[in-house]
């Protein structure tokens, strides 16, 4: 696995200061899953009555520990059952046959047992190399130290050891005041690499202390997430891991529901600021971009445009090399599937408008698109003048430091 050698230029200052969530505890361990001292393995408890929901990755080689997470998220919990979150970062447990399966077995019912928890309330997610058979015991002889580790203040320390080729952790939360009480929401993401969500997106933990129907929780979560998560791509690959789930415990004893508007307003402002993160630590990105896409003819065309533009190399390199070649923007747009008409067709960089009508704008000067292109944030914007739909996705530029990194991934 590539060596992480410096933070993103587009990384926050800090990690921030997350509020702790009455319920939730954390723990930490370095279990040489890949690498010997490396913290690497992460164990979250959820308190009884906590509500869970979650989105999986739809890759046809789907990891273990998805399939297994997926057969248990929609089950229902024995009344006062709490649940487990386990992570391990260096092995993806893809492509793994039986023995990823059965080695999730022993990791989900070593769990089970030093917690006193139904295994079926035990998730478990891998990230990392693909391919080789996960050392579960390694895991496994470290559940007892985990469990005894277990505090309400281990947040931070969870996101850094969920880490694979991130240059840094990833947090985000909101609190708010519901009938004059205060909810929080709390939550840590990893993901840098293979990224192109068709879910949710690499790893991502959410935690609430609401109280919330598993119903209404993961249908904020799956409607929230098609806005977020699914509108991000660094690279145009999607991970054979993407797993996002959330954790609602209750201890607020403030009662929402997915028509609360408030909650959900937060809710998708945590998932946005870690989607933007994910973009943020892009591997070798230099540069965060906003793809805005305006008259399309639906919705669905708009979001196919978009990420057209956003997965194409060569608008990628244009963008690292800060060349304002907007010929690339129209030739993703016209590669892309969807409705298009070249001679409606009109684009801008930022708030310089480059393209209209089909052609070049007659007030364009290329100093004016290469004044935006040198800026550390970008937005392309396009309208293609067929109707009403619209879309936003989010991704970065290609460099050669995503070259380096992936070139020397398992080594």
């Amino acid at each position: 696995m590539a060596k992480i050698t410096g933070r993103s230029p587009l990384a926050p200052e800090a990690f921030p200061a997350l509020p702790v969530i009455k319920g939730v505890r954390f723990a930490t361990t370095a279990a040489g899953v890949r690498y010997a001292g490396r913290v690497d393995v992460m164990l979250a408890h959820l308190a009884p009555g906590s509500t869970l929901a979650g989105v999986f990755t739809r890759s046809a080689t789907r990891a273990a520990p998805v399939l297994d997470g997926q057969a248990k998220i929609g089950l229902d919990p024995k009344e006062g059952d709490g649940a487990a979150i386990l992570v391990n970062s260096g092995n993806a447990n893809a492509f793994t046959g039986r023995a990823g399966i059965e080695a999730v077995r022993a990791v989900t019912e070593a769990v089970s047992g030093a917690m006193d928890l139904p295994e079926a309330r035990v998730f478990m997610s891998s990230t990392g190399v693909i391919g080789e058979p996960l050392p579960h015991a390694r895991i496994t002889a470290k559940i007892e130290e985990l469990v005894c580790g277990l505090s309400e203040e281990g947040i931070a320390e969870a996101a850094e050891a969920i880490r694979t080729t991130d240059t840094f952790p990833k947090g985000a939360s909101a609190e708010i005041e519901i009938d004059g009480r205060p909810v929080r929401i709390a939550g840590i993401a990893k993901g840098s690499g293979m990224i192109a969500p068709d879910m949710a997106t690499m790893l991502v933990y959410i935690f609430t202390d609401a109280a919330i129907d598993r119903e209404d929780l993961q249908a904020l979560v799956s409607g929230i997430n098609a806005r977020t998560f699914n509108n991000i791509t660094v690279d145009s690959d999607t991970s054979t891991s993407d797993t996002l789930l959330m954790g609602a415990t209750g201890a607020s004893g403030v009662r929402v529901d997915r028509g609360t508007g408030a909650f959900a307003e937060a809710l998708e402002g945590v998932f946005l600021d870690l989607a933007h993160q994910v973009v943020r630590d892009g591997e070798g990105a230099t540069k965060f971009v906003t793809v805005s896409v305006t008259g399309a003819a639906s919705e669905a065309d708009a979001r196919t445009h978009a990420l057209a533009i956003a997965n194409s190399p060569l608008v990628k390199t244009a963008i690292a090399g800060e060349d304002p070649n907007w010929g690339r923007v129209v030739m993703a747009i016209g590669k892309s599937g969807a409705a298009a008409d070249r001679d409606l067709l009109s684009i801008r960089f930022g708030e310089v408008r480059v393209a209209e009508k089909g052609w070049v704008s007659p007030d364009y000067r290329e100093e004016m698109g290469a004044a935006v292109m040198k800026e550390p944030e970008i937005e392309i914007g396009v309208d293609l003048g067929l109707g009403e739909g619209s879309a936003t996705v989010w991704t970065c530029d290609l460099t050669h430091g995503y070259i380096s990194i992936n070139a020397d991934y398992r080594s």
